[in-house]
């Protein structure tokens, strides 16, 4: 394949909510331009960018996949994402390397949840969009619904470039209001358009509608609004450049009508590509993060060939055979086979080997990229997601993607010894093409977690790691990390005393226990004078302590929040020993619990939840129950997002409930927040059950 220069490259990201018909836009654009032998279908498994085993089972996108189509004299890369609430970071992950979004919505439906939250982020990184009403010959489809829905979330700026001729099964093309042509097609066929007259039915519609797209066109331009007034319309060679300026600059949200299925359509999105969408080149610069510059300031690139070299690794695949593949847009420069490039992120150098374009799962090789366009390569050894790598003589490095953190988290086990080898590898592949996949040991309960958006994402996780790395594993709810603290204030000696002929065993201490302020852990005073305790003991003391309050006093949970003041004590010259010392203060400890008014701490989540308005009331009525603080609520665009405070405890299935109560379409996220005391109705059951898990029996005390 011929490498293309960046004016003659567009770059664009299809999103929008699960099931609307993106895979299959994407399929049809593939076979429409001649790129793919024949019609990939989500629904037989072998749609080019759903490729993946986890994809084709469960017949859905779970992450981004790229393509390409040359159209004209332009290379289109197309990036599906995936539209479902547990994968839909990856959408936002794509979007710093794109130059618009095409959002799909599906003819029925409309605007959907997760279409609110895609659009929500092309605004976070000002992408300009482009609408595809998708699914149009399906029952119920209404185009008038569909503008309808988007323009209440998403304003004004909406404006159909088309009308769809026939509706539902009767659909079978377009009429484009910019050309004032129709487009007619046969359902399922080759996918290219037939030009044909205006239906008769329609020229009044189609005049309004054109002379309103016009008029908005020409709002704000005063040399198109003069010749709009002279001569009632705009031509159409000033009207395609107005058109593309205003969408780069998201003046305006162009509306188009297809079927991504019956192939209607996909010609003329990739017209409307090529026309409106903005090319890298136009771009004034891409900005870096603060870095070594002559002037002080953060440097920038412009994205042309003349540049020294950059570019940026959004996606990484971890391939059982291929290894570590990244994928990279150029930002700046040239990039070539057998170039050694630095690593800026990781301080290292990496040499490209075999540039290659990808196609779905498959690598087309080339020889170089130009600035603007996009590329994979195999086996980089540091290279990561987020990473910028350049010319070593001019650095920059390009901001990462923010994401927010896991929602859900799961204790997992290897179900064998050969599972357990396995476990740590498979799980750090997988971390390194799945930005929102944690795994770590909680250094309490000393369970290996694994965290991710929701239960859905985990399956997936678990999945890959027993088709891929032939690892099974067993999920089950994690432990909630209590802690055991004190509300009032003790004053107690422990004395530790044992003759057994020879040296015996002697330490004394006295203590004084009280609280201190959430979040204060463990405060250590030494008040001794007069050499009641010497020095060398007053260490053993401590360590006394800190290991009996690491171990609870309530149910073995760990003690927080609380002082401890050495204030008195004895030795003996011969039998005291740093041992005997720590054995007083564990005493001390366990006689301090008994006077102090122990308690127990449960975690407490900062939840952010997402929901469709007529879900609201349900769900804080669950938080309620769920021991749930309101903090606060927001509307965005048909969208309640509900802010509240829950204990960990009744929030460890919250994604299945939610997912329930909402009919999968709500998402929320999840943060520790603070420790606070357990009602006391509660402590006594987890107290219970602690013991009985440890088989606990009290301590005797010595």
């Amino acid at each position: 394949m011929k490498a293309y220069e960046g004016a003659n490259i567009r770059n664009v990201a299809v999103v929008g909510h699960g099931h609307a018909g993106k895979t299959s836009l994407v399929s049809a654009m593939l076979y429409s331009a001649g790129s793919t032998p024949r019609f990939g279908r989500v629904d037989d498994g072998n749609a080019t960018t759903d490729h993946d085993e986890e994809e084709i089972a469960r017949k859905m996108s779970v992450g981004a996949s790229l393509a390409h189509v040359e159209w004209g004299t332009t290379k289109i890369n197309v990036v599906d994402t995936p539209g479902f609430n547990m994968f839909v970071h990856e959408a936002k992950l794509v979007l710093p390397v794109v130059d618009a979004a095409i959002v799909v919505v599906d003819g029925v439906a409309g605007v959907e949840v997760v279409t609110q939250r895609v659009w929500n982020y092309c605004e976070e990184f000002q992408t300009p969009r482009l609408i595809v009403a998708s699914r149009m010959d399906r029952e119920r489809a209404d185009a008038d619904r569909v503008l309808e829905s988007l323009t209440t979330a998403f304003g004004r700026s909406v404006i159909p470039l088309e009308l769809p001729i026939g509706t539902e099964k009767h659909f079978r093309g377009v009429v484009d209001l910019v050309r004032m042509k129709a487009y007619t097609y046969e359902l399922a066929g080759d996918g290219k358009g037939r030009e044909t007259e205006i239906p008769a039915d329609m020229k009044d519609r189609v005049q309004k509608a054109h002379e309103k797209l016009v008029e908005f066109v020409a709002e704000g331009n005063d040399a198109l609004m003069e010749e709009f007034f002279e001569k009632g319309t705009i031509p159409e060679e000033d009207l395609i450049p107005a058109l593309h300026n205003a969408i780069r600059e998201d003046k305006i949200f162009p509306v188009i009508f297809g079927s991504g299925l019956g192939n209607i359509g996909a010609d003329r999105v990739m017209d409307f590509i090529v026309d409106y969408t903005p090319a890298p080149s136009e771009h004034e610069w891409v900005q870096g993060e603060a870095a070594s510059s002559s002037n002080g300031q953060p440097p920038r690139r412009h994205e042309t060939d003349a540049e020294p070299t950059s570019l940026y690794v959004f996606k990484t695949v971890s391939d059982p055979y291929a290894g570590r593949i990244s994928y990279f847009k150029v930002f700046s420069g040239i990039v070539k086979n057998d170039t050694s490039l630095q690593n800026f992120s990781r301080n290292s150098v990496e040499k490209l080997a075999h540039i290659s374009i990808m196609q779905g799962k498959t690598s087309v090789p080339i020889n170089e990229l130009h600035a603007g366009d996009i590329g994979a390569i195999a086996k980089l050894k540091d290279t990561l997601t987020g990473d910028t790598l350049g010319d070593k003589s001019a650095p920059i490095q390009y901001p990462r993607v923010k994401l927010s953190e896991p929602a859900i988290t799961f204790a997992i086990e290897p179900k064998s010894r050969a599972d357990e080898d396995k476990l740590g590898p498979g799980i750090h592949k997988l971390m390194e093409e799945d930005a929102m996949l944690r795994f770590f040991r909680d250094a309490q309960t000393k369970e290996f977690l694994i965290a991710g958006t929701g239960q859905q994402h985990i399956e997936v996780v678990v999945s890959k790691l027993k088709k891929r790395y032939h690892t099974e594993v067993n999920l089950k709810a994690p432990k909630v990390p209590y802690r055991e603290t004190i509300r009032g204030k003790a004053d107690v000696q422990g004395k530790h005393k044992k003759q057994t002929g020879g040296h015996g065993q002697y330490g004394d201490c006295k203590i004084k226990m009280e609280p201190l302020p959430r979040g204060g852990d463990f405060e250590f005073v030494n008040d001794i004078f007069g050499g009641a305790i010497p020095k060398n003991y007053i260490a053993p003391v401590e360590k006394g302590i800190r290991d009996a309050a690491a171990r609870g006093h309530l149910a073995g949970f760990p003690m927080v929040d609380f002082r401890v003041i050495l204030y008195d004590g004895s030795y003996h010259d011969v039998d005291s020993n740093d041992m005997s010392f720590q054995m007083a203060g564990r005493i001390a400890f366990r006689k301090a619990m008994e006077q102090a008014k122990p308690t127990l701490l449960e975690p407490v989540m900062s939840v952010e939840i997402t929901i469709p308005d007529e879900f609201a009331g349900s769900v804080m009525g669950d938080l309620n129950s769920r021991r749930g603080r309101i903090q606060g609520m927001d509307n965005k665009g048909g969208n309640t997002v509900v802010k509240a405070e829950a204990p960990m405890a009744e929030m460890l299935t919250y994604g299945v409930d939610l997912t329930s109560m909402t009919q999968g379409r709500g998402s929320f996220s999840m943060e520790m927040n603070h420790y606070d005391v357990v009602p006391a109705m509660l402590q006594e059951k987890i107290v219970e059950k602690a013991r009985a898990a440890r088989g606990d029996v009290k301590e005797e005390e010595e």
